[in-house]
């Protein structure tokens, strides 16, 4: 009896022993590099699949030691699939509680207000952290892979800044950009001024991206808003330089010529009346407001001042002397 007691006694102070070594081990700081471990998690992984991905990763980690405290833990079967880093003093046990609480190392892109599609897709062609599924992929067929209805994405996307995970996919971060511009379009159709001379939210859409790119200060944008919206309602061609531009695409060279405005194309609002048949940027909430709600004014044009404000006029005889003061340098 007493060797039974003594040998319960003896596997207790091992199993003492062995736990509190565990927890020694689980609370050291293992060495890592000053950039630290970055290592991926892919949906469905059990623990040892888990295990093995940091091992692969360089983790200095014992992979049993591992195992067994995420045991100890009952972390099994919680770990969280995403993109993981680790930070200066990391634990075994800190990182074991990262994967559990899905603490995914995750990186800032923002889209800034007035930049295209194209501009949008370079600067994430750039982003090493992500996954780029969209390479190669034409507009329409990005559309398509997100179940859109569209062959053009320009005007699709909301600016903002979008936190996602490492190594997640563009694709994904584009489809989160376009159905917050479709909540936010669809929020201020319904709050639009009464008698606006648009048929669909996507008009008021294009006219936001019109307003945005023609915007040098944000006090301005009600009231250029209103130019374009009074030019719509009596038959005025909109006759704006960015969709011009726009329609240039990668033949534009920086400098506008006459030749430009004169050549016909579906984005020459010189020549052609009403709006382009899509946006020709990515417009912020500013601008669609101001789309959706133009001041009350009877202008029907406006002028660069040359401090990035602008000088509306009612008739061209008034925009003319405008334009010779504050383009043309006369008195």
């Amino acid at each position: 009896m007493r060797f039974l007691i003594r040998l319960f006694l003896l596997g207790l102070l091992l199993l003492l022993a062995a736990a509190g070594g565990i927890w020694w081990w689980s609370t050291q700081p293992f060495a890592q590099p000053d950039e630290g471990f970055e290592f991926r998690i892919p949906p469905g992984s059990g623990l040892n699949a888990t295990v093995r991905r940091i091992g692969e990763a360089g983790v200095p980690v014992h992979p049993q030691l591992f195992v067994l405290l995420a045991r100890i833990n009952g972390a099994v079967g919680t770990i969280r699939a995403g993109s993981y880093q680790t930070e200066p003093g990391e634990t075994p046990s800190s990182l074991l509680d990262k994967l559990v609480q899905g603490r995914v190392a995750q990186i800032a892109v923002t889209l800034v207000e007035g930049r295209t599609f194209r501009q949008f897709r370079a600067q994430l062609d750039a982003q090493p952290a992500l996954l780029h599924d969209t390479r190669g992929l034409s507009e329409g067929e990005i559309a398509r892979r997100l179940g859109l209805p569209w062959q053009r994405l320009e005007g699709r996307l909301m600016p903002d800044t979008y936190r996602v995970d490492k190594q997640s996919s563009d694709l994904e971060l584009i489809g989160r950009a376009v159905d917050a511009m479709r909540r936010q379009v669809d929020a201020v159709w319904q709050q639009r001024q009464p008698g606006l001379p648009y048929r669909t939210p996507d008009e008021l859409l294009i006219m936001a991206s019109i307003v945005e790119k023609e915007t040098g200060q944000a006090a301005d944008r009600p009231l250029v808003a209103a130019v374009f919206v009074n030019r719509l309602r009596i038959g005025m061609r909109l006759q704006t330089d960015p969709t011009v531009i726009y329609g240039l695409g990668e033949n534009f060279d920086g400098n506008l010529r006459r030749s430009h405005l004169q050549t016909d194309h579906e984005f020459n609002t010189y020549t052609r009346a009403g709006l382009p048949p899509t946006p020709i940027a990515m417009p912020g909430l500013a601008s669609l407001q101001a789309a959706a709600a133009p001041a009350a004014s009877d202008a029907l044009y406006f002028v660069a001042r040359g401090d990035g404000s602008s000088h509306f006029s009612r008739t061209l005889d008034e925009h003319n002397r405008a334009v010779d003061k504050f383009q043309r340098g006369k008195p």
